[in-house]
């Protein structure tokens, strides 16, 4: 018998809440989305910090025009969010349903990510997919850095919930994701300023 590697859990469709104690600009106060999770480390998107630009803009800048029309003018006042330090220049649509993209990772039954330009054009064309969260960048982690910072109660994990991403304001969806594990965000804060 060989000894065997064993992989560790992964936290794809999970919630990563940032503790208080997270003293790293990028990720202080934030919910992050982890799209990937495997021996090789680990892709989120943080989804509840949103950039002074909204989805229109976002078209506009990469010669995608909006087309008009009551299903398609949803899009164009939605902010574009900071989704991580990682490629900040580029573009990613985090989305349900899933749909068939040239380059789309597949997160859950729902949930996929995106890159590719096809998926700005269908929107513009069609306003599929019905939801969407655009964010320039991803969070990434090299391998064994999640778990590491799992070991250092830098976050709490709870399973996502896709509604939390898309059916709620960008300020409601940390608190939400808190309450899925029965904590108040406001008095985890107060008492981890304790010592």
């Amino acid at each position: 018998m060989s000894t065997s590697n064993f992989e560790p859990v992964s936290l794809a469709n999970h919630f990563l809440i940032a503790m208080p104690s997270m003293t790293d600009p990028h990720f202080a106060r934030t919910l992050t989305y982890v799209c990937e999770h495997n021996a090789e480390g680990a892709l989120g998107i943080i989804v509840n910090k949103p950039l002074e630009i909204d989805l229109g803009t976002l078209f506009e800048r990469v010669s995608v025009p909006l087309s008009r029309g009551e299903r398609l003018e949803r899009y164009r006042n939605l902010p574009v969010y900071f989704g991580g330090p990682v490629q900040t220049d580029r573009g990613f649509v985090l989305h349900r349903p899933a749909g068939q993209w040239q380059s789309t990772l597949i997160v859950s039954s729902e949930i996929a990510l995106t890159s590719s330009r096809d998926i700005l054009e269908s929107m513009s064309e069609t306003g599929e997919p019905a939801d969407v969260l655009v964010s320039l960048g991803y969070a990434g982690w090299a391998p064994g850095q999640l778990e590491w910072e799992l070991s250092q109660n830098a976050w709490l994990t709870v399973a996502a919930q896709p509604d939390i991403i898309f059916s709620l304001p960008p300020e409601a969806r940390l608190p939400a994701a808190m309450r899925l594990l029965g904590i108040d965000f406001s008095q985890l804060s107060e008492v981890a300023g304790h010592a």
